[in-house]
């Protein structure tokens, strides 16, 4: 664990097209409030040149410049695993890491927080919709956090869809043994369509690809399979209205945006970085402004 006598603080942020994550807003602003010196730093792959598979290069180059912490993002959140020193339980269990402690003496332990973040943010969100039959898009890095965090949150079975079958397999596998034989199931793109229909009135859907994003505009689905008896979660946070959720509300269904998961992965990340109690509601009404201001400048 950080030690609480510290009152100065380095992290930062691993992935490609971060930059105009919030996170470093969000981190900084709750340090102003705890009364530390907190810079939180955006190391993107695309302007740095590198591939993800760099990602060891960048988190011993961090650990060298006396950085705390690191959070990992898309695209490098399993790719990180083989350079740690350990590994949180849970993280190893979803194969995938979304933050970086770096301990005394500069053991690297790996942490998943998106779990713990989407699961807050869909309780809060989305209460009381049925859950007997979900369906995710994107089997990746946060595919796995929220397919965990799903189950957790009482979902009957979950069917993970990906355009690589084999990832779409290997996360079902794993939840499987998580959960129990039956929990979840794997299936490409083509099914979406009778997935869907099935899932009308019973459930909804969960979207986990960076289809969405700034950088990765668009529909991850064809908008005429969506309908209004769905529930709809979204992973993607910048924008905050992707095309997916507009395109679902206008038809009536009921959504989640990924605001409250990134921000309290962020809380999260942020008690694990400093071994602070966060003020999580702050951090809330900090997302909202400052989503709220960038709306404002499009």
């Amino acid at each position: 664990m950080p030690s609480q006598d510290k009152d100065s603080y380095l992290v930062g942020l691993i992935g490609s097209g971060i930059g105009p994550s919030l996170s470093p807003a969000l981190h900084e602003r709750e340090g102003d409030r705890q009364g530390l010196r907190y810079l939180y730093r955006l190391l993107d792959i695309d302007a740095l040149g590198v591939r993800p598979e760099a990602v060891g290069d960048l988190l011993r180059t961090a650990r060298d410049l006396g950085f705390d912490g690191l959070n990992i993002t898309h695209p490098c959140k399993q790719h990180v695993i083989r350079h740690l020193d350990a590994v949180a339980p849970q993280a190893e269990a979803l194969g995938a890491v979304n933050t970086v402690v770096f301990e005394e003496g500069g053991r690297a332990v790996g942490h998943n927080t998106d779990v713990t973040g989407f699961a807050a943010s869909f309780a809060r969100g989305l209460p009381d919709v049925p859950l007997e039959r979900v369906v995710q898009l994107g089997a990746g890095g946060a595919g796995a956090a929220v397919a965990h965090a799903t189950l957790t949150l009482g979902a009957e079975q979950i069917t993970v869809v990906d355009a690589l079958p084999e990832r779409a397999a290997a996360l079902a596998d794993s939840l499987n043994r998580h959960f129990g034989d039956g929990r979840a199931a794997a299936a490409t793109p083509d099914r979406l369509a009778e997935l869907l229909a099935r899932a009308d009135g019973l459930g909804g859907l969960v979207h986990a690809t960076p289809t969405g994003m700034a950088a990765h505009p668009g529909l991850p689905l064809p908008a005429g399979l969506l309908n209004p008896g769905l529930w709809i979660a979204e992973v993607v946070y910048r924008p905050l209205e992707t095309e997916l959720l507009r395109t679902a509300r206008e038809l009536g269904c009921a959504t989640l945006d990924g605001g409250g998961m990134a921000v309290f992965q962020a809380v999260d990340a942020f008690r694990l970085f400093t071994g602070l109690e966060p003020d999580s509601a702050a951090m809330l009404d900090d997302f909202a402004e400052l989503a709220g201001a960038v709306g404002a400048r499009k």
